[in-house]
């Protein structure tokens, strides 16, 4: 085909073209106006043209170049000025947002990390450890003697049982986090003050009110000249941040192998204020923990100076702390994964 021809088809082509939308208007300058256009090629072919006869040419492709770009701020403005560009046409600024759908925090999660933040600004640690544990860090430097009813299998899951009656041999799934505070006083020097959260499993019949493997989050704190009233401060601390500052505790003698004297611990019922209601069974207190000064014996075992140093240790059930906050009737429901049940604590932080 002649130069001349493919000129004149141009503008047959240039003149016809018509556009409904911004998507085509933009293909049209493309096309015929872009960095690699149809009418840049026509100039490349001027070469094979005879000298005598360039000029007319290239003044026809400029022509050509010039109702091209007449006719695409022609087809610009038509757009504009019709308002039926499809792109617009697709957005409604009126329209609601999509809603995002949210995940939610498992409660023994929520729970856990509050226990956490809350003695973090009290100055204690974060400590972790193995959840498979042999008898020294899960018994025998925690004061616990060897006739102690928790060695036995009725309350814990033995993995490899001694033969030979040697309870050093024996390794365990740990039954307490005290574990974790044997392992810290090992490797640290006084003054401690750690946490431990995390599992821990005893042979237990699953009801409502037990199960198998719960959540504690215990507490050590050593130094020297270490009262008890350090340990009622720090304890009435937690409950007022936990569960509000009209909270009010109460210590009951109790007995722990790894410390003495040994308290339990009960909060003020927050639902009726201590005068009576069925969540604490008319006695206006809910047991929450157990705590106690660090027995001698457990501190030379982890070559602590007990003459020297002493300290307070407490522990906590997750379940139930949360129980109490959420008032969970069923323990079993924490970990049935029932997404009915964690639906409700997608507002939870």
């Amino acid at each position: 085909m002649e130069l001349k021809e493919k000129i004149e088809k141009f503008k047959i082509e240039i003149q016809a073209f018509t556009v409904t939308n911004s998507e085509e208007l933009e293909g049209f300058r493309i096309k015929y106006l872009g960095s690699k256009n149809s009418i840049k090629e026509l100039y490349a072919e001027l070469k094979t043209v005879p000298n005598e006869l360039k000029k007319e040419f290239g003044q026809l492709i400029n022509g050509l170049k010039n109702q091209t770009e007449e006719k695409f701020n022609t087809l610009k403005e038509t757009i504009q000025s019709s308002g039926s560009d499809s792109k617009k046409e697709s957005i409604d600024l009126t329209r609601p947002a999509e809603e995002t759908t949210l995940g939610s925090r498992h409660p023994l999660a929520v729970v856990k990390n509050e226990i956490i933040e809350i003695f973090k600004r009290i100055g204690f640690v974060v400590s972790e450890g193995p959840e498979i544990e042999d008898d020294w860090h899960n018994f025998s430097a925690l004061n616990f003697p060897p006739e102690h009813p928790a060695r036995d299998m009725q309350d814990t899951f033995f993995i490899e049982a001694s033969e030979d009656g040697d309870r050093s041999k024996e390794i365990a799934l740990r039954t307490h986090t005290s574990s974790v505070q044997v392992r810290v006083m090992e490797n640290s020097k006084p003054p401690i003050r750690t946490i431990s959260p995390g599992r821990v499993f005893r042979n237990e019949a699953i009801s409502a009110r037990a199960h198998c493997f719960f959540h504690q989050v215990e507490g050590l704190y050593i130094d020297t000249d270490v009262s008890f009233a350090d340990l009622k401060q720090t304890l009435l601390y937690f409950a007022q941040e936990m569960f509000g500052e009209k909270a009010d505790i109460r210590l009951r003698p109790s007995y722990f192998p790894f410390t003495e004297p040994s308290a339990e611990v009960d909060v003020s019922c927050t639902i009726c204020n201590k005068k009576g209601c069925n969540v604490c069974k008319y006695t206006g207190w809910l047991e929450i923990l157990g705590c106690g000064m660090v027995d001698p014996n457990v501190l030379e075992a982890a070559n602590i100076d007990s003459k020297k140093y002493s300290g307070f240790a407490f522990g906590m059930g997750v379940e139930r702390i949360a129980q109490l906050k959420y008032r969970v009737g069923d323990l079993r429901l924490y970990s049935e994964n029932d997404i009915r049940f964690l639906d409700q604590f997608k507002s939870a932080h």
